[in-house]
This record gives structure tokens, sequence and C-alpha cells, in this order.
């Protein structure tokens, strides 16, 4: 009876640490509908800052290797991805710090198998998809730079920098957090969240920085030179910013958009690479949307006008509520 007694005080209490708060969040989709990975090489060896060798193994949080640069292979495609049913986005884990999207042909989750069987096999056009964007110099879609003296700064001196991901049954999320983020003699820790949503396009994109910095902008790479969109309600807290066209590395349309607090904003306005919103200097958090649409997607939108009206609803949707799920 005792040793009844003995072992079940053992398993109650297993059972309580297995429940506490210390938990690991899963690494696998939770709703199959979004889903989020950070994805690095486990063994191996660096030439340089080129790594070669190993097998990818899937991780809850990863921090940046000192010799990782761009292109240096140690992280499957480049870094964190996360995807909804509808799209796929991915940043870029280093210097560049620019957000890229996979366009989707399914509604599948895609991203546990992009890039497994090749490095850039996912610019090819393949049965799921592919990299759609062209990012050259810009900020891609949604990510963050600061504009010193009329350039657009990204993140190339940053003393850590470590991504986190974690899937839930109500959403996926990519957590970064920039340490020592260094422009223009100002240090400062910048923090980002992005949270994307079952059957959503947009991803929701929270930032902070420990220094309130002037010149922190968001936007929308411009390199196929198409018209700004911009739309505000009067009267009404949320705007946006967008283009429409053909702007895919295989020639057709696609729809980008940033919606914004209008109370967070300082100007918009047009950088060499980018549509640029550029926010008020804070240490407050900072809350936007970014989104594609791309004209291939399942039942997708392939008309600028539907475009504008889907956007519309999106905006009439925050301007009432603050928020979108």
């Amino acid at each position: 009876m005792k040793i009844a007694k003995s072992l079940f005080a053992a398993a109650t209490i297993s059972l309580l640490l297995s429940c506490g708060a210390t938990k690991t969040p899963s690494l696998s989709s939770k709703n199959g509908k979004t889903y989020a990975e950070i994805s690095v090489k486990e063994g191996g060896t660096w030439n340089g800052r080129k790594h070669s060798g190993g097998t990818w193994k899937n991780f809850q949080s990863h921090t940046l290797n000192p010799l990782h640069t761009d292109h240096s292979f140690d992280i499957r495609y480049e870094g964190p991805g996360w995807e909804s049913s509808k799209i796929g986005y991915r940043l870029y884990l280093d210097w560049r710090n620019a957000i890229d999207i996979f366009g989707k042909k399914t509604e599948n989750i895609v991203l546990p198998n992009v890039g497994l069987d090749g490095f850039d096999s996912y610019h090819e056009m393949s049965d799921w998809g592919g990299d759609i964007l062209k990012v050259g110099k810009g900020l891609g879609i949604g990510s963050i730079g600061r504009v010193v003296n009329d350039e657009v700064l990204h993140f190339n001196e940053v003393k850590n920098t470590t991504a986190t991901v974690e899937n839930s049954k109500s959403d996926s999320k990519v957590f970064v957090n920039y340490e020592g983020w260094k422009t223009n003699g100002q240090t400062t820790d910048l923090s980002s969240e992005l949270t994307i949503f079952p059957d959503q396009r947009y991803t929701r994109h929270t930032i902070k920085s420990s220094v309130a910095l002037n010149g922190i902008v968001t936007g929308i790479v411009n390199l196929y030179k198409l018209p700004l969109i911009q739309r505000t309600v009067p009267n009404q807290n949320w705007g946006y910013i967008a283009t429409y066209g053909k702007q895919t590395l295989f020639d057709d349309n696609l729809g980008m958009a940033v919606f914004y607090r209008i109370s967070d904003s300082e100007k918009i306005f047009k950088g060499k690479d980018d549509y640029l919103i550029q926010f008020k200097p804070t240490t407050d958090k900072v809350t936007f949307y970014f989104l594609g649409a791309w004209e291939k997607e399942p039942n997708g939108i392939k008309s600028e006008k539907e475009f504008l009206k889907y956007l519309d609803d999106n905006l009439s949707i925050l301007n009432k509520t603050n928020q979108l799920k």
C-alpha cells in the first residue's frame, strides 16, 4: 500500500510539473490553418561565413551564430517562416531584415517541406507555389528599418538576434528580439511580434523600441514603380497604403498593403526602394498589419477593384474594433 501511495504521489508531482508555466509550446501547427517555424542546420561546419553539412532541425528558439549573414546556408529559407491557409511569409534573419512572400496555390500547410530539396528550390514555381516577391535592397513587406539622411538603414549592426516561434489553437507567432541594434551612433533593443491568423492573409506586427528613435519605418517594396494607393477616412483611427499590379517574379498580379494607426504615424513618403510609413519616436508598443494577396492563390483576388474592396472592408473593421482577427 505504501509503495502504491508513493507511486501515486510521484505520478501526481510529475503531472503537476508537466502542466506548469515552464511547459514548452508545441512546434507543430495547433489549428491546421496557421504555422510558424525556424529550421536550422544541426551539425556541419563553418567555412568563413558559409555553413555546410548537417541536417535540418526545427527549434522553438534560435540565437544567430555570430558568423551568420545573408546566404550562410545554416537556416532553411534564411529565417523564420509563418503561414496561413492563404499565404506564407519569411523574414531574412540577417542584416537585410526584409520580409518576403511565399505565394500559395494550396490551402495546405507547406512550410515544413520548403527548401528541404535545395536551398533555392523555392524560387522555382512548384505545385504548392513559390517565393513570389523580389525584395532587392528594400524592406519587402511590413518589416522594419530606420531612415537616416534619406537612407533606409537595415540591421547591419546588432549585438544579438534571437527568433522564437509559437503555434497555438488561435494563431501562430514569430518573436524576434534585436539586442543592441546600432544606427547613426544610437543603440536600442527592438522587439518584434508577428502574428498570423487562420484563413487570413494579414500579419499583425507589433514592435517596441527601448529608445525613442526618429526615423523608424515600415513599408512596401516598390521595385516595379507602381503607383501608391492611400486611404484614410475622416475622423477615423486607421488608414492604409497599398500597391497593386504585376510585381512578382512570375509577372502576375499581387496586391500588398500596410494598415497603420494614424496617430502612430509621422509621415508617408516614397523612398528609393519602398513606399514608407515613418512612425513617431516612442518607447510604447506600435501595432500595424501588413498583407499580400496573390492572384494565383485558391479563390484569389484577381483585380485591383476586388483588392481595394477587400482592403476597405478590413479598414472598416479596424476603425470599428481597433483590431483584426
